[in-house]
Parts: C-alpha cells; sequence; structure tokens
C-alpha cells in the first residue's frame, strides 16, 4: 500500500484510509462490534495502516471500537486520524442539527471548536482510543462562534505537548484553511469528494495544491451508491441517514446504475469490482493525498484495499472522468 505524506508535516497515511464512521452506528442504522473489529485488522493486514474517526460517531463508541482493534496492533506503524468539533453533550456554540436516535431520543448536535473545548475533547479522544497521541487531529466542521485562531493555538498547544501530531481541518472553505494555516501548519483538508460529487475541483483542491495541504476525501463510494449495489427502492434499516438523502431517490439510482455499467468494462479487465474502480478512479485524481472508505466486516475491508492495487492507466482515468460526466442527478 502505498504511503502519502500530508502537506508539509511528517505524518505518512494509506492511499486506502479506513473510514470508521459507519462501524460507530450512528446514522448507520447500529453496528456489529465484533464484525468492525474484524474488519480492521484485515484492512491492517493488507496495508491499511491509517484509521479515520470522529468523537461525534456513535457518541464515542467508534473511537472506542478502534481502540479496542488497535490493541493487538503495533501502534508504531499506524495513524489515528480523529475529528473534534461536534458535541452532543452540551449546548454552547453553534446549533448545528437534531439528531432522532432510534429508540426515539433526541439530540441536539452543536459546533464546538474552543479552546476549552478542544483539550477536552482531546482528552477524551484519547482516553477513548487507548493511546497517548493522535497523528491527525481534525476540526470536523467549521464553528462560527469561535475565532479560527482559537482553535488553531489551542491545536498548536497540544501539539507542543506531543498529543497531536499534526492539525487538520474538515469541510472547511479555502479561506477558513488559510485563516487557519496563519496561526500553525495545516497538514490536511478532508472534504466530501466523489463521482457523483466532483465540486472541490473547481477551487479546494487547486487550492490545496498550490499550497502543499494534503486532501483526504471522504464518501468516494457515496455512501454506497458508486458499488453498484442498490436498486430503486432500496430500503434502509431504521436510523439510516441514506433514507433521506436525496442522492439514494430511485430516479437517482436508476441514474448512477447506467453510469455503472458503462464502467463494467473497466472493471472486467482488471478483474476488480465496481467500487474498486471507483476508489482507483478516485485516488489518481490530481491533489487527492488519500480516500476514506468505509468497511463494516472484514470482507469489505478487503475489497476497499485491494482497490489500491488496481492499475488504471492515464487513458482509462480519462476515459471514466468523462462517463462520470453524464452524471444529472436531481437533487431539488
Amino acid at each position: 500500500m502505498e504511503a502519502r505524506q500530508l502537506g508539509k508535516s511528517d505524518v505518512l497515511v494509506s492511499a486506502v484510509t479506513f473510514g470508521a464512521w459507519a462501524i460507530g452506528g450512528w446514522m448507520w442504522g447500529g453496528t456489529d462490534e465484533k464484525a468492525a473489529i474484524e474488519a480492521i485488522h484485515r484492512a491492517y493486514d493488507l496495508g491499511v495502516t491509517s484509521i479515520d474517526t470522529a468523537a461525534i460517531y456513535g457518541y464515542g463508541l467508534s473511537e472506542e471500537l478502534v481502540g479496542r482493534a488497535i490493541r493487538d496492533l503495533p501502534r508504531e506503524k499506524l495513524q489515528i486520524l480523529t475529528k473534534y468539533g461536534l458535541r452532543w453533550d452540551l449546548d454552547d456554540g453553534e446549533h448545528f442539527f437534531t439528531w432522532t436516535d432510534p429508540d426515539g431520543s433526541s439530540r441536539e448536535i452543536y459546533r464546538n471548536a474552543s479552546a476549552d473545548s478542544i483539550v477536552h475533547e482531546c482528552e477524551q479522544s484519547l482516553r477513548r482510543l487507548g493511546t497517548d497521541y493522535i497523528d491527525l487531529y481534525q476540526c470536523h466542521w467549521r464553528d462560527h462562534t469561535t475565532p479560527v485562531d482559537e482553535s488553531m493555538e489551542a491545536m498548536a498547544r497540544l501539539i507542543e505537548q506531543g498529543k497531536v501530531r499534526a492539525a487538520g481541518v474538515s469541510n472547511f472553505t479555502p479561506a477558513e484553511i488559510e485563516a487557519g494555516c496563519a496561526v500553525l501548519p495545516i497538514a490536511s483538508c478532508q472534504p466530501p469528494y466523489s463521482m457523483v460529487n466532483r465540486t472541490i475541483e473547481a477551487e479546494l483542491l487547486p487550492f490545496c495544491r498550490e499550497r502543499s495541504i494534503g486532501v483526504i476525501v471522504y464518501s468516494p463510494l457515496h455512501k454506497g451508491l458508486l458499488t453498484g449495489k442498490l436498486e430503486p427502492g432500496h430500503q434502509f434499516p431504521p436510523g439510516d441517514h441514506r433514507a433521506k438523502d436525496p442522492c439514494f431517490r430511485p430516479a437517482n439510482i436508476l441514474q448512477v446504475n447506467e453510469m455503472l455499467a458503462r464502467l463494467r468494462p473497466f472493471a472486467e479487465v482488471h478483474e476488480a469490482s465496481l467500487a474498486q474502480v471507483v476508489i482507483a478512479w478516485t485516488l489518481r485524481q490530481p491533489g487527492i493525498s488519500a480516500a476514506l472508505v468505509g468497511a463494516r466486516n472484514a470482507e469489505q475491508a478487503e475489497q476497499n484495499a485491494r482497490a489500491a492495487e488496481l492499475e488504471l492507466s492515464d487513458a482509462e482515468v480519462a476515459q471514466i472522468t468523462g462517463i462520470t460526466e453524464s452524471l444529472r442527478l436531481d437533487l431539488d
């Protein structure tokens, strides 16, 4: 597995990075904890040394599962990426959204990137992960009630204390990243990116390339939409946020599947799955350092990891890009 440097930091991440949102169960209709740990172990066996999680995923459960999984792995060979800035346990900061859990209880989610909150969250994440340092600590979402420099100054102190190796951001605009860079080096940005959502190609990717900032993209398979395994009318389990995502409307699933059918010849030539072709294409896009790909069991983890072995030619990448441009999803 190729290791890629994040910006100008000394943190290297595996090109395919294990995305641990789904294993936390939150917004994904629950989780199988044993299968989640097996998935992380299988990914590591195949060279996926980087794991991305966040405190909010499962209200701490995802981090706890990652912590349990890495007890059996050499910490010095792992890169643990996690995020701060979304609080479900207080009502301070910028209100983000209300989420109703499967048991009917509701949670008020707040963006909070204040210095005190960051220090508190870091200690909690270290405890749940069972480690004494975080390789990449990322601000999950911009908290508009806290100046960027306050957040980054808190991050600088955590780096000085050895609790964090490098600072990253997620879902930030170029202007917000630039404000952060005025305080300390930003190693990476984490935005959404897929064949269905290529928005970052216009501004964010060029911005990060020019400034040598790593880009770790999330949802390259667009939450499973680009696996080719969903059919119009698919029923998601209770608590799965995809049920309300416009991308998963029957007409959109149908259109995506028609696009994926045009990619099937590439999969057949390389003896790969459609998902592996999608991941391989993503990793070939200029400026992208790594792709976060979720897995809920060992089989999915193996399929994701082996996508990094798929070598698409320049001509194939160009042809696939042309095919993706046929998509015109109705998201209104």
